[in-house]
C-alpha cells in the first residue's frame, strides 16, 4: 500500500504478492514506482496472504534475496488472511486483502502493473469508486438458447438491491457487451477498503454460493472477481472513470499481464522503464532467477516480440497477439 498525495489527499496503493511470480512481478512495480514518481512520498504494501486452511502450501515470500528487495525498493509486507478464498481461486486475493488495510482511501493495482508517470499527480475522486476499463468482452458467455447480457447482469443487480438502468451506458445498443458496466479488476480504488472490501466479499461469495439462474451455466473461473466488482463500484455510487483518470492504462500505469505481451503491444515508455528497472546489477542477479524475467530482459527474446508487431496496427483481439507469439516460439508466463 502506498500513502501518497494527489493534490491533498492523502491514499493508500496495495497490490497482492506471494511466493513465485507475483514477487517477481511486484519488485518490477516497486522498481518502477521510484523510478518512475520520485515525488510520491507514501509507503507500497504488498499484501501477502498467511498460511491456513484455504492454502495446501505456504503462499508467503520466503525470506531471503526477492523478499529483501522488495524491501529495498521500499515495499511493505503486509500479512492477511484468506477468509474467503485462496488456492482455489487465487483472484480472490484482491478482494481478502483489502480487510488488512488502514481505512483510509486506497488505490488497488495488481502486481502486473508498472508506473510510468506521476501517479501521485492523478487526481482521484476516492468517494466515486472506478476501476479499469481496458478489457474485452469476456463475460458472459452466451449460449444459443440462453439468457442474454439484459438478463443476466440485472438478475445481479435485482439480487443485491442495485438500480440496474442508471449502471447501462446509454450510448451502446442493447445486448452490446460495452452497454453494461463492466471492468478489468487490474486497477480500482475507494475511499474505505473496510467497506468496500466487505460488501466485495459479500456480493462475490453470494455470488459463488448461490447463482442467480440466469447464471447457472455461466463460468465464474476466473471471473468472479469481475463479475462482482462493478455491482460493489455501483453500489457505492461510483461507475465507469472519466478522462481524468485516462493515465491511468495509459501514460501513467501499464498492467502489462505477461512479458510477451508487454513487449508485443506496449508504448516505448513501458518498455524503456521495465528494462531501466532491471539493469542494475544487484537487481539483475535476483530477477534472472525467474525465466520469463531471463528470457525475454536479458536474453533480448523480448526485442524479437517487438519487432512482431506494429503498435499502430495491432490484432484487434489478443488471443491473436498471443497466437503469432506462439507461432514464433516465443511464448511463456
Amino acid at each position: 500500500m502506498v500513502q501518497g498525495r494527489a493534490g491533498n489527499q492523502v491514499f493508500n496503493i496495495v497490490a497482492v504478492g506471494q511466493a513465485g511470480r507475483l514477487a517477481y512481478e511486484a519488485v518490477l512495480l516497486a522498481a518502477s514506482l521510484r523510478a518512475s514518481d520520485p515525488d510520491f512520498t507514501g509507503r507500497l504494501f504488498i499484501a501477502e496472504p498467511q498460511p491456513g486452511p484455504n492454502w495446501q502450501e505456504d503462499p508467503r515470500i520466503p525470506p531471503g534475496p526477492l523478499r529483501d528487495l522488495l524491501e529495498g525498493f521500499g515495499a511493505e509486507i503486509l500479512p492477511f488472511e484468506s477468509r474467503n478464498f485462496g488456492q482455489s481461486y487465487p483472484y480472490g486475493n484482491k478482494i481478502d486483502c483489502l480487510a488488512a488495510l488502514p481505512d483510509a482511501p486506497f488505490l488497488f493495482l495488481d502486481t502486473d502493473t508498472l508506473v510510468t508517470g506521476a501517479l501521485s499527480r492523478v487526481p482521484f475522486d476516492f468517494r466515486h469508486p472506478s476501476a479499469s476499463m481496458r478489457r474485452e468482452g469476456t463475460w458472459p458467455m452466451l449460449e444459443l438458447y440462453g439468457p442474454g447480457y439484459g438478463a443476466i447482469w440485472k438478475s445481479l443487480y435485482d439480487r443485491f438491491g442495485l438500480d440496474f438502468v442508471t449502471s447501462l451506458d446509454p450510448d451502446q445498443p442493447d445486448e452490446y457487451w460495452q452497454k453494461y458496466l463492466y471492468f478489468n479488476a487490474g486497477w480500482f480504488f475507494h475511499e474505505s477498503p473496510r467497506a468496500f472490501g466487505q460488501r466485495f466479499a459479500d456480493y462475490a461469495v453470494s455470488i459463488r454460493d448461490d447463482r442467480p439462474e440466469p447464471l447457472l451455466l455461466q463460468p465464474l473461473d476466473p471471473w468472479l472477481d469481475q463479475v462482482a466488482l462493478p455491482l460493489v463500484i455501483h453500489s457505492f455510487g461510483g461507475g465507469r472513470p472519466g478522462p481524468e483518470l485516462d493515465g491511468l492504462d495509459g501514460d501513467v500505469t501499464c498492467h502489462w499481464r505477461v512479458l510477451p505481451l508487454l513487449y508485443a503491444r506496449e508504448n516505448d515508455r513501458a518498455v524503456e522503464v521495465v528494462e531501466q528497472i532491471t539493469a542494475p546489477n544487484p537487481v539483475k542477479k535476483v530477477l534472472k532467477e525467474y525465466l520469463p524475467i531471463k528470457k525475454m530482459i536479458y536474453q533480448r527474446k523480448g526485442a524479437a516480440v517487438r519487432a512482431l508487431f506494429d503498435r499502430e496496427n495491432l490484432p484487434r483481439r489478443e488471443q491473436m497477439i498471443r497466437n503469432t507469439i506462439k507461432r514464433e516460439g516465443l511464448w511463456m508466463r
